[in-house]
């Protein structure tokens, strides 16, 4: 059965522009070697399979990932090497993973960004510690380069809510310039909207890079599924 999702870009009010709003299958970019698909209908939905299409609707469909990631952590590496984490994570303590909520939710009903896609996108760059600095020079929770911080208004960026609302404000600015597009943003969020212009403003062809998409994404919809839970419970 193929895996199929569909991001669906809505409108917010002032600036902020495209909501990222989707029903996305659960495990979804998880088969190691399985190339992605990928066109927007007449409302503006954007549809995924990992099943190559056929016939003369398949002529609606563009490939957007191709390879298979490498396995590991897509933003650094850990161990010795060039591009090794200069301060690794090394908070193992289970209540880092709810230590920050709070900055969380705060920042999600700011810039209307899922909860899960912060959390995905804190655990893949710096497993919920905010020491952490990589070889390329990014910093904190949401490993915020640079440039970033100063574009984002954050004044100490291993200060967990500072980070965590800067990190958050660059999604809903990738997701406005991408009109919702989940895949897009997450992508962009890793190499940046010049690499993705770069190639026609798809996805690309870096190993790092598609390596984290799918890091994220299988966050993301973990942590998706964990809130789905909790709710039901209630």
């Amino acid at each position: 059965m193929p895996l199929s999702a569909r991001i669906a870009a809505t409108r917010t009010a002032i600036h902020l522009a495209a909501g990222l709003a989707g029903v996305i299958c659960a495990g979804f970019f998880a088969t190691a070697n399985a190339d992605i698909y990928s066109f927007r209908d007449a409302d503006g939905v954007i549809h995924f399979t990992n099943v190559k299409p056929a016939g003369k609707a398949g002529k609606r469909w563009k490939r957007v990932l191709k390879e298979a990631p490498e396995h590991g952590k897509a933003a650094a590496s850990r161990g010795d090497c060039p591009r090794c984490d200069v301060v690794p994570s090394r908070d193992n303590s289970p209540e880092r993973f709810r230590r920050y909520d709070a900055f969380i939710h705060e920042a999600a009903e700011l810039y209307q960004i899922p909860v899960a896609l912060i959390r995905g996108v804190i655990k893949v760059e710096s497993d919920y510690d905010p020491r952490v600095v990589s070889a390329m020079g990014a910093r904190g929770l949401m490993q915020l380069m640079p440039e970033v911080v100063a574009d984002m208004g954050v004044r100490n960026v291993h200060d967990p809510r500072e980070n965590i609302l800067g990190g958050t404000r660059l999604l809903r600015i990738l997701a406005n310039r991408y009109d919702g597009d989940l895949v897009l943003t997450i992508a962009a969020y890793h190499s940046g909207m010049g690499s993705l212009k770069k190639y026609g403003n798809t996805v690309p062809p870096y190993a790092n890079t598609r390596r984290y998409l799918r890091m994220v994404l299988d966050r993301y919809y973990f942590y998706r599924d964990q809130e789905k839970k909790k709710a039901a419970g209630r």
